[in-house]
C-alpha cells in the first residue's frame, strides 16, 4: 500500500480586501479633529467681518448726521458779514443743537470755531437758578453674570488666536465724553477746511462704553466756520457683537460637547476594543484555553476592528491547530522512533545470553537493519518538519513541468534494474506553467514515482499523465498495482501510515513519502488526491496519484 502522510490542519482563509484611500476609521478622526476647528475659525473670520461692518455703518451714519447738523448750523448760527471770516453765533448755536439732539439721547454734539475754542455742547444746559448741568449719557445695560462671562471668555479667546485687524479702537478713562481730540493736529483745521477727510474716532470707556466721534466742518460760501464732533454711543454694534458672541459660544460649547462625544464614541468603538483584542492576545500567549478567546460581539463588526478580531480568531484556531499537529506528530515519532530502538535493544539483550556465532550474526544483521530504518526514519521526519518553514521563506518561481516529467523518466528509465517498471510520459513537451519551488516539485514527483514503482508487478508500466484544465495544471502518476481500498484513499496521506507490499523488504520506507508530497502540494494552493483505477466491470487495475497545481499567470 502506499505511504501515508501529514495532513495540514484545514484553515478558513478570509477574503483580502481592496485597500481604500478614505477608510470608516479616518473619516471618524477628521470629522472629530477638523469640525470644531473649522467651525470655530469660520465664526471668529465672520465675527471680525460682522463688527468692521457695524462700526462702518455706524461711522457713515453718525457722518451724515454731522453733515446734516452742520448745513443747519451753516444755515442758522453763523454771521458772514465779513464772507473770508464767517462767525459762528453761540447765541444761536446752543438751542439749535440742543434741538437737534433731542431724539438721539446716546449722542453728544460739540461745536469749535476755527481756533479751537468750545462754542456750544449739547449735554450742558442751562439749569434753575442759572446752574449749569451736563447731563450725562443712558447707564449701559445690565448684562447677567453667565452673559458676562461669555463675553469675557470670547474676549480672551480673541486675544488669543490669530484673527484679522478690526478698526483701532483706544480704551479712555472717566465717561469718554470729556474726551477731545487736538483740533489742530487731530482735525487739522486750516481755512481751507481740509477736516472732510478726517478719520473716525472710536475709543472704549472705563464702563465698557463704545464711542463714537467724526469730525465735520461747518462750511459758509465754502468758507470753514468752525467744526462740529459728533460722539454716539454705539450701543447697538456693541448688542449686535454681544448676541453674536454669544451664538459663537453656545456653538463653540455645543462643538465641544459633540468631540466629547465623538472622543467617547472612538473609545467605545476603537479604543477599547483594542484592549479587548490586546488581552484576548495575551491570553492566546498564556495558553488558556482553546477557542472563545476573540469576544463574539467583535468579530461580527464590519469595520476594520471587526476584521482585525476575524483575522485573529483565524489565526488562532490555525496556530491550536498547528500545536494539535506538532504533538500528535511528536507523539507518532516517537512510537515509529521506539520501535526499532526496541528492536535493537532485544537483540543486544539476546545476543549476550547465546554464543552460537550464527545466531549472534543473525542478531547483528537485525541491528543493522534497525539503525538503517532508524536513520532512514530521522531523515525523513527531519525533511517534513522543514517543509513548511522552506516553503514560507522561498520565493515562488515560474516552473514548467513538462520537461521536469521528461527528465524523471529519462533517469528512471537509465537506472531501473531489471524488472523493474516503465515509465511512459503522456504529456506536451512545454507549457505546463506553474508557481513553485521547482526542487520540492521535484521531490513530489519522484515520491509518486517511487511509490508507484514499489506496488508496481514485474515489468509493469507507470504513466505520467500532464494536461492543463482550465486554471489548473493537472499531473497524473498511475500504476498496475494492486490499488487502495476505498477506505483508504485519505488514510494513505496519514504519516507513517505505511502498509507496504509483501515482496518489499520491512524497515525500506519510513511513512512519511505521502504525508511530505501533501504539505508541499498544500503550500503551493495546490491539490493532491487518490483514486483507483478500474475497468468497464469496476476491476480494480491500479492506482492514480493526481497533483492539480494552479497555472502560472
Amino acid at each position: 500500500m502506499p505511504e501515508a502522510g501529514l495532513p495540514r490542519p484545514e484553515v478558513a482563509v478570509p477574503p483580502v480586501r481592496q485597500e481604500r484611500w478614505v477608510s470608516p476609521m479616518l473619516r471618524r478622526i477628521l470629522l472629530v479633529n477638523a469640525l470644531p476647528l473649522l467651525l470655530l475659525v469660520v465664526t471668529l473670520l465672520y465675527l471680525d467681518q460682522y463688527q468692521n461692518g457695524l462700526i462702518e455703518a455706524e461711522v457713515s451714519a453718525l457722518r451724515t448726521q454731522a453733515q446734516i447738523y452742520a448745513g443747519a448750523l451753516s444755515e442758522a448760527a453763523v454771521r458772514d458779514d465779513t464772507p473770508d471770516r464767517p462767525t459762528l453765533l453761540p447765541e444761536r448755536a446752543r438751542p439749535l443743537m440742543l434741538g437737534l439732539t433731542v431724539p438721539t439721547p446716546n449722542a453728544q454734539a460739540r461745536v469749535f470755531d476755527t481756533s479751537g475754542q468750545l462754542v456750544t455742547d449739547s449735554r450742558v444746559r442751562e439749569g434753575p437758578g442759572g446752574a449749569v448741568i451736563t447731563e450725562p449719557l443712558p447707564p449701559p445695560v445690565e448684562r447677567s453674570t453667565v452673559m458676562g462671562a461669555i463675553s469675557r471668555a470670547y474676549d480672551i479667546a480673541l486675544g488669543v488666536l490669530p484673527h484679522p485687524a478690526t478698526p483701532h479702537i483706544e480704551s479712555v478713562s472717566g465717561n469718554g465724553l470729556d474726551w477731545q481730540p487736538d483740533l489742530r493736529d487731530g482735525i487739522r483745521v486750516t481755512p481751507n477746511g481740509p477736516g472732510r477727510d478726517v478719520p473716525p474716532f472710536i475709543r472704549r470707556t472705563e464702563e465698557g462704553r463704545l464711542l463714537v466721534s467724526v469730525a465735520v466742518p461747518v462750511m459758509r460760501n465754502r468758507v470753514q466756520a468752525g467744526v462740529i464732533l459728533l460722539t454716539s454711543e454705539a450701543r447697538e454694534v456693541d448688542n449686535s457683537l454681544f448676541q453674536v458672541r454669544v451664538s459663537i459660544m453656545s456653538l463653540f460649547m455645543l462643538a465641544l460637547v459633540l468631540t466629547l462625544v465623538l472622543s467617547f464614541y472612538l473609545s467605545r468603538t476603537l479604543a477599547r476594543p483594542m484592549i479587548r483584542l490586546a488581552a484576548a492576545a495575551d491570553s492566546m500567549r498564556e495558553g488558556k484555553g482553546r477557542a472563545g478567546h476573540v469576544p463574539a460581539d467583535l468579530t461580527s463588526r464590519s469595520d476594520e476592528v471587526g476584521e482585525l478580531a476575524v483575522a485573529l480568531d483565524i489565526s488562532a484556531h490555525a496556530l491550536w491547530a498547528r500545536m494539535d499537529a506538532i504533538e500528535r506528530f511528536a507523539a507518532d515519532v516517537a512510537h515509529e522512533i521506539k520501535n526499532p530502538l526496541t528492536s535493537i535493544r532485544s537483540a543486544i539483550e539476546t545476543s549476550r545470553r547465546i554464543e552460537n556465532p550464527d545466531q549472534q550474526k543473525k542478531l547483528l544483521a537485525i541491528i543493522g537493519e534497525d539503525v538503517v530504518r532508524l536513520d532512514r526514519l530521522i531523515s525523513d521526519i527531519s525533511d517534513a518538519s522543514r517543509v513548511d518553514a522552506e516553503l514560507s521563506r522561498a520565493t515562488t518561481e515560474r516552473v514548467d513541468i513538462a520537461p521536469m516529467l521528461a527528465t524523471l523518466a529519462d533517469i528512471h528509465q537509465s537506472t531501473r534494474d531489471a524488472g523493474a517498471p516503465v515509465i511512459v510520459v503522456d504529456a506536451p513537451e512545454s507549457g505546463l506553467v506553474v508557481a513553485g519551488v521547482e526542487g520540492r516539485l521535484v521531490q513530489v514527483l519522484r515520491n509518486l514515482i517511487g511509490n508507484a514503482a514499489s506496488f508496481s508487478p514485474l515489468n509493469g508500466q507507470i504513466t505520467l499523465h500532464a494536461r492543463e484544465t482550465g486554471a489548473v495544471v493537472e499531473v497524473a502518476v498511475e500504476d498496475e498495482g494492486p490499488g487502495i481500498p476505498d477506505h483508504r484513499l485519505e488514510e494513505v496521506f496519514d504519516r507513517f501510515y505505511s502498509e507496504r507490499p509483501r515482496s518489499e523488504h520491512f524497515g525500506k520506507h519510513s511513512g512519511l513519502g505521502l504525508s511530505i508530497c501533501r504539505q508541499i502540494v498544500e503550500a503551493l494552493s495546490g491539490r493532491i488526491s487518490a483514486e483507483n483505477r478500474r475497468d468497464d466491470t469496476g476491476r480494480i487495475l491500479g492506482a492514480r496519484f493526481v497533483v492539480r497545481l494552479p497555472k502560472a499567470g
